[in-house]
Formats: C-alpha cells, sequence, structure tokens
C-alpha cells in the first residue's frame, strides 16, 4: 500500500465569516488560499475548502449505528486518542452542541473506537474518532 495522502473535499456553507469562526476558531484549522467565494482549510492534514452557496442543500438524515442516530452524510478524521480528547475536552469547554457526544463504541470488540458528532453552523456533520489500536480501523 502507498502512502497515506491527504484528501480534498469541498462543501457548501453560507457565511464565510460563520465558517472561519468554526473551522478556523473553535476547530483550530489553519486558513490556505481564498477568495470572495471559498476557504480553503488545512482539516488535520487534509484539504477541506468551504463554498459560500446561497442556501443549504437538505439536512442530514440519519442511520442507527451502535444504537445511535448517526447523521448522513458525513465527513470527519480519525486522530489518534490524545488528540482526540484534547478536541473532544475543547469542544465540551465550548459548550458545542453535540449530534453524538464523546463515547467509546463497540467496547471490547473489534474496531471499538472513540468517536463524537457535530454539526458545524451550517448543518454539515462532522465526525470525530480515534482508535487505541489504529490497525483494527479496517478490521472485520
Amino acid at each position: 500500500m502507498s502512502s497515506l495522502r491527504p484528501f480534498h473535499l469541498a462543501f457548501p456553507v453560507t457565511d464565510l465569516a460563520l465558517a472561519t469562526a468554526f473551522y478556523g476558531d473553535l476547530l483550530g484549522c489553519e486558513k490556505g488560499r481564498e477568495s470572495e467565494q471559498w476557504i480553503d482549510w488545512n482539516f488535520f492534514g487534509h484539504q477541506v475548502v468551504t463554498h459560500l452557496v446561497a442556501q443549504m442543500p437538505a439536512a442530514p438524515a440519519f442511520n442507527s449505528v451502535d444504537n445511535h442516530a448517526v447523521p448522513v452524510p458525513h465527513f470527519g478524521v480519525v486522530l489518534t486518542l490524545e488528540d482526540w480528547q484534547v478536541l473532544a475536552d475543547n469542544l465540551i469547554a465550548h459548550k458545542v452542541e453535540f449530534v453524538i457526544e464523546p463515547y467509546t463504541r463497540f467496547k471490547g470488540e473489534v474496531g471499538e473506537q472513540s468517536t463524537l458528532f457535530l454539526l458545524d453552523p451550517f448543518g454539515n456533520a462532522l465526525e470525530f474518532k480515534a482508535f487505541a489500536d489504529l490497525s483494527s480501523l479496517f478490521a472485520k
């Protein structure tokens, strides 16, 4: 397998200043190139782009995973357990409203992971997760 390469994801927002407050100030993502219509972000080593739109598309649907209603679609990143805990603590300190509060799913099973879900100010769903054993990321 080749070395891991950053992914690129572009998604809609209705206010670039609010996107800056969320992705830049709250999540700590470094701002890259920008225009009046979009902003590139360093999203934990990956490139995400907030594109200005007049109106957001439909809200996410939900699918049951480990007895929780997971928003679909969603995107996110796999962090180390230490970085995940720092992020979770920061979000809690900022009184962020979670879709799914930080917890460990599949406890004691293959694929055990710490996870949390939240919506950005525009309704885009994000998941942040971490594995004690990263080799179980794709385990069956």
